[in-house]
């Protein structure tokens, strides 16, 4: 939002005949915390809307529906206050000029191009996010399914890869049946009785 404000001092001080000096960027560090509160409470309100179940679109039309009265109550606010500066009145007074101009254009600017730019800009960047996710995700999947060339079995090692040369072969072979071990009295002979 800061980017937005500066068009609007600009604008400002080229109408007013001011300058560019130490007042006048005073007056931009005091537009930061304003401008940048603006854009919270109006994307704070859609990612709300959002977990709520409304769409990206929907949740930022109802933000600015929502937020648009308090945002306009703290623009009026800092713009009466500094209209007296602005006017450069008194004693000293042309040295505190460009503070006034700066805030009030920065304040002005930024605050309707904060309802329109913001949520586009928002909205684009989700769009972007969202599709990048799916990206992922789609990777993750043929990654699990085993598109690699190690889950295939063309590998010579591996677990699969065994199993995938068993079925090359004709089907895994029947495991080979243990032996069992010979008795001790198996081996011996049996005794023939004595002829008399």
């Amino acid at each position: 939002s800061l980017p937005l404000s500066l068009i609007g001092v600009m604008l400002a001080l080229l109408l007013t005949g001011g300058t560019i000096n130490i007042m006048s960027l005073i007056g931009v560090i005091l537009l930061m915390g304003i401008v940048a509160k603006n854009a919270i409470l109006l994307i704070d309100f859609a990612k709300g809307a959002m977990r709520q179940g409304l769409s990206t679109r929907e949740a930022l039309i109802e933000a600015g529906a929502v937020r648009l009265r308090p945002i306009l109550m703290t623009t009026f606010a800092l713009v009466a206050g500094m209209i007296p500066v602005a006017i450069g009145s008194g004693e000293g007074a042309m040295f505190r000029q460009p503070l006034g101009v700066a805030v009030i254009g920065g304040t002005i600017t930024s605050t309707f191009l904060t309802l329109l730019v913001i949520p586009t800009i928002y909205e684009l960047i989700d769009a972007g996010r969202a599709r990048f996710l799916r990206l992922i995700g789609r990777g993750g999947k043929a990654g699990a399914h085993g598109e690699g060339p190690g889950a295939h079995g063309n590998g010579s090692t591996g677990a699969d890869g065994h199993a995938a040369d068993d079925a090359r072969a004709g089907g895994p072979a029947a495991p080979t049946p243990a032996r069992e071990p010979a008795s001790a009295f198996a081996m011996q002979p049996t005794p023939r009785p004595a002829q008399g």
